[in-house]
Order: C-alpha cells, then structure tokens, then sequence
C-alpha cells in the first residue's frame, strides 16, 4: 500500500491527528518537569492512572475522563509530598506508584476485562482510536499546550528558582501544582498513543535532545515541541509501513526514535559545548587587580586620618564606609 492510500484510510488520519497533538503536549509540559527535575514524575503519573482507566472499565463510563480524574488526583498528592520534603516521602511516591498500578490491574479483573483490553492503555493503541477518544485528545492536548506556552514566564520562573519566584510575589505552590495536574493531563492524553508506562518517555526524551542544541529556555520549548511532533508523527508512519512484515507496535516505535534523536545530537551537543567553552573559557573571571578609578571623593587620605589602614600592592588602602580608598595623589581606587 502506498503512502497516499495509507493516510486516506479513517483510522490512520484520527491516528495522525491524535499523535500530531500528543506530540505538541507532551514535551510541552515535559520541559517545565525537566527544568526542576522531575523527570521520573510523568512516569508515576502513568502508573497512578492505570487504576483511572480500570474504574472507568469496571464502571462503564469513558476511561479517559476516569483517568483524568484519577491522574490529577494522584499528581496533587505527588506534589504535596514532595513539597513537605520528608525522609521517608520517597517511600511514599513509590507505595502510590506501585498501588496504582497493582490496584488497577486488580479492578480490570473485577470488571471482568482481558489483560489484553488493559494492554491498550499500558503500551497504546493508536490506530484503535475512536472519533470520541481523537476529539477528548485535541481538546486536552490544546488547553495543556495553551497554558504552557501562556504562562511561560510565570512557570518557568519557579521550575528555575522557586526562592526568587516567592520573593517576586509568585504563588510558587499554586504553580507547583498546576504543572503537576498538566502533567497528569498529558499521560492521560498520551495513554491511546504511547501508552501509560511510555508517556514519560515522550515528556522527556525530546526535551532532553533539545537541550543539547539550545542554550535558552524559550528555544528548548519551541525545539522540544517540534522534536516530540517529528517523533509522535514518524513512529506512527514507522510502524504503519512496517505492519505489513510484522505487527510494530506505534508506541515503541515512536519513544525509540525519540531515543534516536537524543543519540544522534548528543555527540552535536557535546562539541557546541566545548567550542563554546573554548571559546569563551574567562567569562566568569574578574582580574584581581582590577581597579576602577573614581574622581569624585575629595577626602585625602593619609597615615592619621583615622581610618583603617590595609596594605594592597605597592600602595596602602584605607577603609572607609565598605570602601577601599588608595592614598597616592588625588584620584582613588575603589573595589
């Protein structure tokens, strides 16, 4: 089957467009994780909205909005014990992540489903896909790429430097929490895509390649989007085309070639970053000899003026109101 006939069938155009909106959300909130190094965060999300998509199973009602509902739920709880910062909150986050995903294959049992139906939403099912599920998956996607992109400089401001974005009069923990519940929006966005225990890779992975070819923070978001577009999109293809010879899953597909991309600009960045270290290696440095010479102190300084005296060099300084003042002739060094 040729390319053209390929993408005039129904299920592989709701398929583009679920990964085409996928692919813009996830590395879209992805960035603000990675900024404060919450990597994993997307992960134990995934796992947390596993036992979403049973209720949703066990219960009849659409297991997006379960998952949804549950996955916001978990992420709030993610940030509240993190936020506290206790020693054993790492036990905690593991005890949620694992209860989610034991839980959820527990309620899939009970409301009588195959391992095979759960499978869908762990490793995704693109071209299953239903016109119900494609519209939900725009729809979200949109607000989650709306809200990153229009309160950049507020979330980045507190994924870069929380103490500075208190001291601005930022709210840090309402920001805190709302990137966690964009967070959980996009797993649940991405779960008919890549699947729940994939997602994260999505969110991090093009944001990782970004980094090693952009030196800002609006570059890296604009790059992780379109590299997390490219991926979504040519996994899809990737394993359209490869279908014929053997069943490719498009999830694997599209987070493996998100992995190629970061293994082929990696050696990139690596040597943008030493020609830049190269080429400037002294910018951080101030000579210690510097002086800047002032013109307008008209107080003489001398042996018995009364101020302290502190030998510098070939001269004497002396202390006066946190300043050094040299005393030869009428003009004065200040540090």
């Amino acid at each position: 089957m040729s390319t053209f006939e390929l993408l005039t069938l129904p299920f592989m155009q709701r398929a583009l467009l679920a990964a085409v909106f996928t692919g813009l959300a996830a590395p879209a909130v992805g960035t603000y994780i990675v900024q404060r190094r919450l990597a994993l965060m997307g992960d134990g999300i995934g796992h947390v909205a596993v036992t979403g998509v049973a209720l949703g199973l066990l219960t009849g009602a659409s297991p997006t909005w379960t998952a949804v509902g549950v996955a916001v739920i978990g992420a709030i709880l993610i940030e509240v014990i993190r936020e506290r910062g206790h020693t054993n909150g790492d036990v905690a986050l593991a005890l949620l992540f694992y209860g989610g995903l034991a839980g959820g294959v527990l309620i899939t049992g009970l409301a009588g489903q195959s391992a095979a139906r759960l499978q869908t939403y762990l490793f995704g099912s693109i071209t299953t896909i239903s016109v119900a599920d494609v519209v939900v998956t725009m729809v979200l996607a949109a607000v989650v790429v709306v809200v990153c992109l229009g309160l950049s400089p507020q979330l980045f401001a507190v994924a870069q430097d929380q103490e500075f974005a208190r001291v601005a009069g930022l709210n840090v923990r309402f920001y805190n929490i709302l990137v966690a519940v964009l967070a959980a929006v996009s797993v649940t966005v991405a779960m008919r895509t890549v699947g729940l225990l994939l997602v994260s890779a999505l969110m991090v992975v093009p944001v990782a390649t970004a980094q090693q070819l952009t030196r800002s923070f609006r570059t890296t978001l604009g790059a992780a989007m379109l590299l997390g577009l490219g991926a979504s999109v040519g996994g899809l293809l990737v394993s359209a085309f490869a279908s014929s010879r053997a069943d490719v899953a498009p999830g694997p597909s599209i987070v493996l070639l998100a992995l190629a991309g970061f293994v082929v600009t990696w050696p990139v960045g690596l040597w943008l970053r030493r020609r830049q270290h190269l080429t400037e290696p002294f910018d951080d440095e101030i000579p210690e000899d510097h002086h800047d010479v002032s013109e307008g102190h008209t107080h003489q300084h001398g042996a018995d003026c009364g101020h302290v005296a502190v030998p510098h060099g070939d001269h004497v300084d002396y202390l006066h109101d946190g300043h050094r003042h040299a005393a030869h002739g009428r003009h004065y060094d200040e540090h």
